[in-house]
């Protein structure tokens, strides 16, 4: 089994940072992508970036230049840095990962951490 943890959300205002961390236990040989989704109130799951072991990305196209998806594999630990923060990036984040790039693109993961909140207000 795989574990994962995130840290790093909180309360900023529009056009602010934040940068979530998420480090990932366990069985970590069974995964190569990780990645974070967003779920707001009301609104479906979406996939923000995912990120493999060798560093190729994905991202959403409505975060597409505002947030960067990093990975330290030696620490196990995938960072999302978010910056030009907007009302609509409020949700709760999600760590997760998945044996490769194609299933997380798809939804598919084999572990998720437990959400960290992200609200962006003024």
């Amino acid at each position: 089994q795989v574990q994962l943890v995130e840290s790093g959300g909180g309360l900023v205002q529009p056009g602010g940072s934040l940068r979530l961390s998420c480090a990932a236990s366990g069985n970590i040989f069974s995964i190569d992508a990780l990645g974070w989704y967003r779920q707001a109130q009301g609104k479906e799951r979406e996939l923000v970036a995912g990120i493999t072991s060798g560093g190729r990305t994905a991202y959403a196209d409505s975060v597409k230049g505002r947030f960067t998806i990093s990975r330290d594999n030696a620490k196990n630990t995938v960072y999302l840095q978010m910056t030009s923060l907007k009302p609509d990036d409020t949700a709760v984040y999600y760590c997760a990962a998945s044996p490769n790039m194609a299933l997380l693109l798809r939804n598919n993961y084999v572990a998720w951490g437990q959400g960290t909140q992200v609200t962006v207000s003024s």
